[in-house]
């Protein structure tokens, strides 16, 4: 089973693998198996796995916050998919209220029935909740999310009949820090949630997403691009940048367009540098990736 073998692979402790294991065998085949996918990248970390597995199996609820570009989201989705369960993202936004999360008055067969909204299909066909930049979400919002989360397990649907949260259902909240638009999550919501402070990316980690998304790049290139990628994170803790060139998915999208046969100079501006729309700052990433990722190099200097 990949599941377990990849659990086995991190040394995640032999209990929660038997833990996750007797999960997946008691909801087998429950929800809809179209949402049940395997991510393009598997999170790598023990302990983080050992944390968020541990409390999904005692029903608890997740918090992952840290920094931007920590994978709070592909966690998100592979233990989703550990546990062999749909998975429903809700993206909030300032103008999201709950109708988008319960659901809207539908008319169908002549009469009027509910069109069920992310978390009340989620709660209903026991799926993985990933509710994405949590601390984006309004007070209406909110107010759906604290039924949903509350040990009751029970959502009151005014005017239709209370959705009881199947067994299997879990939500994983994400939040960065210092976005526009975010605010503070009040004491009563976080009370529903065992919270991960998710570490900053690291040489290993960097590694593993590399080898795994790239399993033909030279070792140069590879040292070269997650050293750059290690220099510009350095740069943001110390104020010299802001975290807009740090931006892991530009970095993978730069790697994907030299795949397809751009020069990796060209590929690195597109993807990291020309994010930085302030001149001052412009110059400080470009210069630190021309010390990385030589002005010559083409597609066979990486793959």
């Amino acid at each position: 089973m990949e599941r377990l073998e990849f659990l086995r692979s991190q040394g995640v402790d032999e209990g929660l693998q038997r833990g996750v294991e007797e999960f997946c065998r008691c909801f087998a085949e429950e929800g809809p198996s179209d949402r049940v996918t395997r991510p393009e990248v598997l999170f790598y970390g023990r302990e983080i796995l050992e944390m968020a597995v541990a409390a999904l199996l005692e029903g608890e609820n997740l918090l992952l916050t840290g920094e931007k570009a920590t994978g709070k989201n592909v966690l998100a989705e592979t233990l989703a998919w550990l546990f062999e369960r749909p998975a429903y993202t809700v993206s909030f936004h300032v103008n999201m209220g709950s109708a988008e999360l319960i659901g809207t008055d539908t008319f169908r067969n002549n009469e009027v029935s509910l069109r069920e909204g992310s978390v009340s299909r989620c709660a209903r066909t026991g799926g993985f909740g990933i509710l994405d930049e949590i601390n984006m979400a309004k007070n209406d919002a909110v107010s759906v999310l604290h039924a949903a989360l509350d040990d009751r397990r029970m959502i009151d649907v005014p005017g239709y009949d209370r959705i009881p949260l199947h067994p299997a259902a879990r939500f994983i909240g994400t939040m960065n820090y210092g976005y526009a638009g975010t605010r503070e999550l009040n004491e009563a919501l976080v009370s529903r949630f065992l919270v991960i402070d998710m570490p900053m990316q690291n040489e290993e980690t960097l590694k593993y997403l590399m080898d795994t998304m790239f399993p033909g790049m030279k070792e140069q290139a590879v040292q070269a691009f997650l050293g750059l990628y290690l220099d510009l994170q350095k740069k943001a803790a110390q104020a010299e940048i802001s975290t807009k060139a740090l931006d892991l998915r530009g970095l993978i999208g730069a790697l994907r367009t030299v795949r397809a046969g751009l020069s990796p100079w060209q590929a690195v501006k597109m993807g990291i540098v020309n994010k930085c729309f302030d001149l001052y700052e412009r110059e400080i990433v470009q210069d630190a990736a021309m010390t990385r990722i030589p002005m010559d190099w083409t597609k066979g200097d990486v793959f």
